[in-house]
């Protein structure tokens, strides 16, 4: 089985010789430039991704155009960072794949030299919290690193196209009824600054965003 790994891309030209050449036999990468200037969609290219040029701005918006470009049964999604190491998709599709779960999230467990900022980790926990006695699913962390069902993922009619969008997906998939599960992954040290919680802006329009997910009001 081909598996498509949906990657949204905003200048990650120094990570993703890494990340490209660590993805495993049988997975194939959809790159999804958001707009980068530093030719990451050229290296993406020469290194044999799919590249998808996605000119909205805004995670959702790469995050989507990838997952209406993938073609495969299952389709996984993670960062082009390098904090996540494309190795360990097999685990997190697995279950997947089996049939054992509908959408299954990687549980980020920070390792020596990681940098996960205390006030990110805190608030994913809160709103891993929130999401446990809303969904009931055993969640511990909205992972970047996750796996679906291609048409059920489309299916469930993602409208955010900001930071709410992986948010969204849980909880649209726990309202349809799917099986959301976890599987713990590695979480790296990240190449270059994160878009969301290397800066206050970046931060601050994350939670925004999330919230508005939450109380279910439209972008």
């Amino acid at each position: 089985m081909d598996i498509d790994v949906v990657m949204p891309c905003l200048n990650e030209a120094e990570a993703l010789p890494w990340v490209l050449g660590r993805m495993p036999r049988g997975f194939h990468a959809i790159v999804v430039d958001n707009g980068s200037t530093d030719g990451s969609a050229k290296i993406a290219a020469e290194l044999g991704a799919t590249v998808v040029s996605e000119p909205r701005r805004g995670f959702g918006a790469a995050c989507h155009a990838g997952l209406t470009a993938a073609a495969s049964d299952v389709v996984c999604f993670m960062d082009a960072d390098a904090s996540l190491d494309p190795e360990q998709l097999p685990r997190v599709c697995g279950p997947v794949v089996s049939g054992a779960a509908d959408l299954v999230l990687g549980r980020r467990v920070p390792r020596p030299g990681g940098s996960w900022p205390v006030h990110a980790r805190l608030g994913n926990a809160v709103l891993a919290r929130t999401l446990r006695r809303r969904t009931g699913a055993p969640l511990h962390d909205l992972g970047p690193m996750r796996a679906g069902r291609r048409l059920e993922l489309i299916a469930l009619g993602l409208v955010d196209r900001r930071f709410g969008y992986p948010l969204e997906m849980v909880l649209r998939a726990a309202e349809a009824g799917r099986r959301i599960g976890e599987v713990e992954v590695d979480y790296l040290p990240r190449k270059g600054r994160s878009k969301v919680t290397g800066t206050l802006r970046g931060t601050l329009r994350a939670i925004g965003d999330m919230r508005r997910v939450m109380a279910g009001r439209a972008p």
